[in-house]
């Protein structure tokens, strides 16, 4: 047997020993690797199963996107608008209702519509007229009345009749002669462009409510009157505004002033109507008769009528008219929802807030001061600002005389407008101004004992 030396041995145990070391170091590498695979395998197990345990470690599942409207059921949700809506509803009679909401059935949908009409008012108003075509004397031809919020210009009644035409709605008609309502849009346009005020100096001559060619000449005698700009207005003066019309003003300034309040031009609420028709020619007394109102070529609507005043009482701006709320279908959705728009900004809020003075000095000591004589001993109508603008003139036959009230009524948290139109025949009966006494009177009582309660 060999004699194993101690160089040999210390060869041997050196060489065994890196075998075992790197035996070792292997097989902690082997190891680490599988844990590290455990782990890994593990999260992947963790991701795939965590919904199963949704309060593990407040891991939540991710939310399904909602599936929309088309993609359930393939089709769009219906919504009405205002074209479809005229269409609908423009076989209704609003102006012989006492009811605020209809049901229409068309060929697709069962509508239940909501109008802004207030019952109590449109029932009053409704009683009224019944008594009137009841009268053998002082019945009128045609009478419409308008009365609308100022500021939403929502309708809250609508109402009236045309012995001659019992099935239109007199309303919405535009061939109505506008009258001295038309002083309103001189006045606003001499406040602007010729800086009047209400105590602004003016000379006539002659008789207050005749226009003659001799009354127009710019001259100051002895036989002239002296009055102020809101005297003229409240008195309706018609040389006064005859000359501002064709002196002062001249043909562009009224036809511009026309076209921003709105005139000739078709108005697209729920039911389109023609708002009014003004033209000039190339006469220079046309141009006074224009800025007078002494013409029966200047048409309004009664609707018109109440949105010229709207501009007024909301500080130029002009309401769009409106009566429908909103629509719902059969399953009670919201299909129509009405919005309150502006219609034009004719004059600025400086103009509207002096062209509210000439208006009270028309009630107060004007034209319709014997129809609201009372008013300031009265328990509902001393509480409000009123104010307005009358007019009247004979239709071209002599036969008709139509008659004019457009103004407001107005308390700290409510103002409406109205427009009344009465054409009388033979016998002069109630006034317009006179019912517009009894609208605001009427109104503002239930108002003001519904606020009380």
């Amino acid at each position: 047997m060999k004699e194993t030396s101690w160089r040999d041995f210390q060869s041997e145990f050196i060489l065994q020993k890196r075998k075992k070391d790197f035996f070792l170091k292997t097989a902690k590498g082997f190891t680490g690797l599988f844990i590290l695979l455990l782990l890994i395998a593990g999260i992947k197990s963790f991701k795939i199963r965590a919904p199963e345990n949704q309060n593990a470690f407040n891991v939540l599942p991710k939310k399904k996107p909602a599936r929309s409207f088309e993609k359930v059921t393939g089709e769009t949700p219906y919504k009405l608008s205002k074209t479809k809506l005229s269409t609908i509803i423009a076989n209704t009679n609003f102006t012989k209702t006492d009811k605020n909401i209809f049901f229409i059935n068309t060929p697709d949908h069962n509508l239940k519509i909501t109008t802004s009409i207030d019952i109590y008012l449109q029932e009053y108003l409704l009683s009224v007229l019944d008594r009137l075509k009841s009268m053998t004397r002082g019945k009128p031809q045609r009478i419409a009345i308008v009365v609308m919020e100022a500021d939403t210009g929502k309708i809250i009644a609508m109402t009236g009749f045309d012995l001659e035409n019992p099935d239109i709605n007199p309303c919405i008609e535009s061939d109505y002669p506008a009258a001295s309502i038309f002083k309103i849009i001189t006045a606003s346009a001499a406040i602007e462009t010729l800086g009047y005020t209400p105590n602004t100096q003016l000379y006539f001559n002659g008789s207050k409510y005749t226009l003659y060619k001799r009354q127009l000449k710019d001259i100051k005698n002895k036989y002239s009157y002296k009055i102020s700009f809101s005297r003229a207005f409240a008195e309706s003066v018609n040389p006064v505004f005859g000359k501002i019309g064709k002196n002062y003003l001249g043909k562009e300034k009224l036809e511009s002033y026309a076209r921003a309040f709105g005139f000739n031009q078709v108005i697209n609420w729920e039911l389109p109507f023609v708002s009014g028709k003004f033209k000039t020619n190339t006469s220079d007394y046309h141009l006074a008769e224009l800025g007078c109102g002494f013409n029966r070529d200047t048409t309004i609507s009664p609707l018109f009528g109440a949105m010229l005043i709207s501009a007024v009482v909301n500080s130029g701006k002009a309401m769009l008219p409106s009566i429908i709320e909103h629509v719902t279908d059969s399953d009670g959705k919201i299909i129509y929802k009405n919005k309150k728009e502006t219609y034009k900004t004719p004059i600025s809020p400086e103009t509207a807030a002096t062209m509210i003075k000439l208006m009270e000095s028309t009630v107060s000591k004007g034209t319709a001061r014997k129809s609201f004589r009372g008013s300031s001993r009265d328990s509902v109508l001393s509480r409000l600002t009123i104010g307005g603008k009358t007019g009247s003139i004979y239709n071209k036959k002599h036969t008709v005389k139509y008659d004019w009230f457009a103004g407001f009524g107005k308390e700290k948290k409510k103002k409406i407008v109205l427009a009344i139109v009465v054409g009388h025949r033979k016998y002069i009966g109630t006034r317009a101004s006179t019912y517009a006494k009894m609208i605001l009177k009427k109104y503002f009582k239930k108002n003001n004992t519904t606020a009380q309660l």
